[in-house]
C-alpha cells in the first residue's frame, strides 16, 4: 500500500464547504482506505491505499459529494511526493523566517511551454516558482492582500490549485512517513 496525502481545496473556508474531519475519516474508511488520519480543519487527509491517484482522487471526490453535498477539488501526494517537495523549496533558507512560505499543489503538471508563457507577475514583493507540480510561493507580507492567488494559477496554468502554509506541509510529510 502506498501512503497518500489528500489536500481538499476549500474546505471548512469561511463557512463554505464544512466538512467535519472525524466524519471525513469515516468517509474515506468506507472507501477502504487504512490508517487514516487528518491534520487541522482544512482538509487534509493521510491514508494508505492501493491505486492510482487520479482513481483514488475521483472516488474520494466522489463520496464527499454525496455524503456533504459538496464538490471539492482534490490532489493527491505521496510521502516520498511531499519529501521531495520539502527539499526542494527555493524560498528556504537555515536563518530563514518560514511562517511566509507556501506551496501549491497543481492537480496537473503544466508544461514548459505553459510556465513560460504565464502573464507577469502582479506587483508587490510576493515571489513564486513553478517546479512540476508545485508552486512555491513566498509572502513576505502575508498572503491577505496579495494578488497571487489559486485563481490566478488556475487560470495561468490551466489546472487547479491548492495550497497549504509551510508549516502545514512539513506536518503532512511527518505524518506521511509515518503512516
Amino acid at each position: 500500500m502506498t501512503t497518500w496525502v489528500a489536500l481538499l481545496r476549500g474546505v471548512n473556508v469561511g463557512g463554505h464547504n464544512k466538512i467535519p474531519m472525524a466524519e471525513l475519516r469515516k468517509v474515506c474508511a468506507s472507501l477502504g482506505f487504512a490508517s487514516v488520519a487528518t491534520y487541522i480543519q482544512s482538509g487534509n487527509v493521510v491514508f494508505r491505499a492501493d491505486g492510482r491517484a487520479e482513481e483514488l482522487a475521483d472516488r474520494l471526490r466522489a463520496a464527499i459529494a454525496e455524503r456533504f453535498g459538496c464538490d471539492v477539488p482534490i490532489v493527491l501526494r505521496t510521502a516520498t511526493d511531499l519529501d521531495r517537495v520539502l527539499a526542494g523549496n527555493p524560498f528556504t533558507h537555515a536563518d530563514e523566517d518560514t511562517s511566509r512560505l507556501h506551496v501549491g499543489f497543481l492537480a496537473g503538471v503544466p508544461s514548459a511551454e505553459t510556465v513560460a508563457a504565464m502573464p507577469p507577475k502582479p506587483p508587490g514583493r510576493e515571489s513564486f516558482h513553478v517546479a512540476g507540480g508545485e508552486v512555491y510561493l513566498l509572502y513576505p507580507d502575508g498572503m491577505g492582500r496579495s494578488k497571487l492567488t489559486t485563481a490566478y494559477f488556475d487560470r495561468a496554468l490551466g489546472t487547479t490549485m491548492t495550497a497549504r502554509n509551510w508549516r502545514t506541509v512539513t506536518r503532512l510529510a511527518e505524518m506521511a512517513r509515518d503512516a
